[in-house]
């Protein structure tokens, strides 16, 4: 799971001090970002990783993954809106805990923590959608 620079102070990187924390030792796994990191890109490539793996088997885990992704390159284009934040979460939802194998769960777990502790970025970076277009006035 992930967690903020503002969260780690007194952080130990055991068991019991993740867990404080909200966090988890996981894999033991460990990934340290500056401030000038892109986290959109971050969990794009992480997520794109997931997508590649799963085997297709679930269908949670495979349109999911997949699903994410797309949603989370419209973000690096510059493309993604305030509602598909809350999509992506509600993918992430119904893949956690519907899958056969673990890797719907580790699919998941990315990008609900990211949105998480970093839903800022995600709403900085999201577009307002574009107004439908207004019909013209009839002429008399």
């Amino acid at each position: 799971m992930i967690l903020r620079g503002d969260q780690l102070a007194g952080v130990t990187m055991d068991a019991d001090g993740l867990k404080a924390a909200g966090s988890s030792v996981g894999t033991a796994g460990l990934i340290v970002m500056d401030e000038t990191t892109d986290l959109i890109r971050v969990i794009t490539r992480i997520t794109a990783f997931y997508h590649h793996e799963s085997c297709g088997q679930c269908t949670p885990c495979r349109e999911g993954t997949g699903w994410m992704h797309k949603i989370l390159n419209r973000f690096v284009a510059g493309q993604g809106t305030m509602a598909d934040v809350d999509l992506l979460l509600d993918i992430a939802n119904n893949i956690e805990g519907n899958t056969i194998c673990a890797l719907g769960d580790a699919a998941a777990w990315p990008v609900q923590s990211m949105i998480r502790r970093f839903r800022d970025e995600f709403e900085r970076r999201a577009v307002a959608p574009a107004a439908a277009p207004q019909p013209a006035a009839a002429e008399a």
